[in-house]
């Protein structure tokens, strides 16, 4: 098996292990990597960004606490906007999207995790969510029309992508003129150390998979989007190190806010 496709497989069982409960926030949360003992899923949502009415205002179910930041903060959601979520789990940022959007616009989620669609065409069908759509794909690979996207978010999924330039041209190859990134990422501020690197459950933890911050922005305008912006958290450091509390992982990744104009 090819190195990509074995990445793929492997992030792809550990996020079906949170879908259906056998593990609790091990992927890109506060408790990845291990550290599972004090997970709080409230608290770590509210440390990356949320407020307690975006909790309380969507699915329980939708939300396992993963991600490193709040992207819907940053898109500045418009009424009758169609938006595309890159790897949406149990469909937590769809359904906060959905409430901006309103009726006349809609909401496409896309995951690789068959689970994860599962979990979340659920809690949208159970809670009366009509504009909402959650199809099974790779980000690398979009099952979604050209230019037929206002705006793109993600939570900490992009750095898990083995093939992230392909992610950026599909990116811009969905969206419409004047479309936008609104993305909150895990990007790499040092060189990783190879025990990192290699580590598979940093992979999956959202830490080793991390790429250089100016690779990025190389990335992006390759892709051919402007006005591109990659700005770190403010607790971006502290958000990462509650992952990995006794290894120093801030020191080379932390949170980004990434935004880009097609």
């Amino acid at each position: 098996m090819k190195d990509k496709d074995r990445i793929r497989e492997l992030i792809s069982k550990s996020y079906a292990e949170v879908a259906t409960k056998q593990s609790q926030g091990s992927c890109c949360s506060g408790g990845c990597c291990g550290n599972s003992s004090s997970f709080d899923i409230l608290d770590t949502s509210e440390k990356i960004g949320y407020t307690s009415e975006d909790i309380s205002n969507v699915p329980i179910e939708s939300n396992m606490g993963l991600g490193c930041g709040n992207p819907i903060a940053i898109a500045l959601l418009k009424k009758g906007e169609v938006v595309l979520d890159l790897g949406s789990g149990g469909g937590f940022d769809c359904f906060l999207a959905s409430r901006q959007v309103g009726e006349t616009g809609f909401v496409i989620g896309v995951d690789m995790t068959p689970d994860m669609i599962m979990l979340a065409r659920k809690n949208a069908r159970e809670n009366g969510y009509n504009n909402v759509e959650f199809r099974l794909g790779e980000i690398e690979h979009l099952p979604v029309a050209d230019e037929s996207v206002d705006v793109i978010i993600s939570n900490c999924v992009i750095n898990l992508s083995p093939d992230k330039e392909n992610v950026f041209k599909e990116a811009y190859r969905v969206l419409k003129a004047g479309g936008r990134l609104s993305i909150s990422d895990v990007v790499a501020t040092a060189e990783l150390p190879e025990e990192i690197r290699k580590d598979l459950t940093m992979m999956t933890g959202c830490i080793a998979g991390a790429e250089y911050v100016d690779n990025i922005r190389t990335m992006i305008h390759q892709a051919g989007f402007r006005d591109i912006k990659l700005v770190p958290k403010d607790n971006g450091k502290e958000i990462v190190k509650s992952w990995v509390p006794d290894r120093n992982i801030e020191d080379y990744v932390t949170s980004f806010i990434i935004e880009a104009t097609k």
